[in-house]
């Protein structure tokens, strides 16, 4: 027998994902993580009110969610003072990120990113046979606006991604350098303005929303900041022209109906969000004290992780952070070099924090002597 008849695009690919999770290393080495501070989830959690409508609709979940997510995509608009008409909502931005691909990507097409910036948006570009062009970052880990628009005006890329602020490093631009990189882009080209973080970063650090401009896709979700990673929430806000094609190719039952009401009761605890932003905050500020006296050098951060440069290159963060793994904390690094000289840690509740000040100079001094080693 033959088998399946393969995309010659997927024929050509690995079968992989972008992140291990942390399920798969409990799995592999049979041992439940102490501290779960590696993926940039909120573990703080939801507001009580997202808690307290799911608990209400669990009964109702025999129901498909609302296929248009009418109630959410009405809040949405109101809160950000756009038309239902620009916004749509997906399976988190991830989901999002690839229903883009397929409306602007075809094989062979220039797609253009930074070199170790988000992974899941190349794995999306790889997936429909797309050509990823990257852009290094800037000596100080910021991702290069000037660098990505020129290159995609020489490759003529149709669409391009920033994350601001960025993941995996934390830093971000401000609202200014922001728009004149817009400014500069192409009449077709599409920028992706991943903000995943942005309820943590200061107000000017997002441009205005201008739906008017084809040329930009701002993406956010109910992921981080509102603590609904494991429901898949996320939305974009553009032209309604773009926005409008999202309908020809989503998954229209693709957002469950936990997922719509807990983040329409999210949305409307404004409280919550402020105290769970503080609380973030003065657990990335821990943190970063943790890493400086252990030598380290935290980076800035407007996310809800702190990146830390180990001083080494990524063969000794990856030593690190196999040694924090071994201890039972999960913590990631950054994705590719230079920028791969850095772990990454993500906010904690205080015991997480408590272990980690016990651990990381006990993890650190196993990969130096590893390295020393050379094993």
């Amino acid at each position: 027998m033959r088998g399946p008849r393969f995309t010659e695009v997927i024929a050509s690919l690995p079968a992989t994902v972008p992140f291990v999770g942390p399920e798969a290393i409990e799995r592999a080495t049979g041992r439940a993580f102490a501290a779960r501070i590696g993926a940039n989830e909120n573990v703080f959690g939801p507001s009580p009110r997202a808690v307290a409508a799911m608990a209400e609709a669990l009964a109702d979940t025999w129901t498909y969610g609302d296929p248009e997510n009418h109630d959410l995509r009405m809040a949405l608009a109101e809160r950000h003072g756009v038309a239902p008409e620009n916004i749509v909502i997906g399976e988190g931005i991830d989901g999002l990120l690839g229903l883009l691909v397929r409306l602007l990507v075809t094989p062979g097409t220039p797609v253009v990113t930074s070199r170790g910036g988000y992974p899941t948006f190349s794995y999306h570009v790889a997936g429909f046979g797309g050509r990823c062009v990257t852009v290094p970052y800037r000596d100080d880990d910021h991702e290069d606006l000037d660098g990505l628009a020129a290159t995609a005006r020489a490759v003529g890329a149709p669409l391009v991604y920033v994350a601001n602020p960025d993941n995996p490093m934390g830093t971000w631009h401000e609202a200014e350098a922001v728009q004149h990189m817009i400014d500069t882009l192409p009449e077709d080209t599409v920028l992706c303005l991943d903000e995943a973080y942005i309820e943590f970063a200061s107000p000017d650090t997002a441009p205005p929303l201008d739906v008017s401009d084809p040329r930009v896709i701002r993406m956010r979700t109910f992921s981080k900041a509102h603590g609904l990673a494991g429901l898949r929430v996320g939305y974009a806000i553009g032209h309604r022209n773009l926005i409008a094609a999202f309908d020809k190719v989503r998954n229209h039952f693709g957002v469950n109906k936990l997922g719509q009401v807990a983040a329409l009761a999210a949305l409307q605890d404004e409280d919550w969000l402020a105290r769970t932003v503080r609380r973030v905050r003065a657990s990335c500020d821990e943190i970063a004290a943790i890493a400086r006296d252990c030598g380290l050098v935290p980076l800035p951060t407007a996310t809800n992780f702190v990146a830390i440069d180990t001083g080494r290159d990524g063969a000794f963060a990856r030593r690190v952070v196999e040694e924090m793994r071994r201890r039972g904390i999960f913590i990631r690094m950054a994705f590719g070099p230079p920028q791969d000289r850095c772990i990454r840690i993500s906010a904690g509740r205080p015991e997480h924090l408590a272990l980690l000040r016990q651990t990381l100079p006990l993890a650190l001094q196993a990969a130096e002597e590893a390295m020393a080693n050379g094993s």
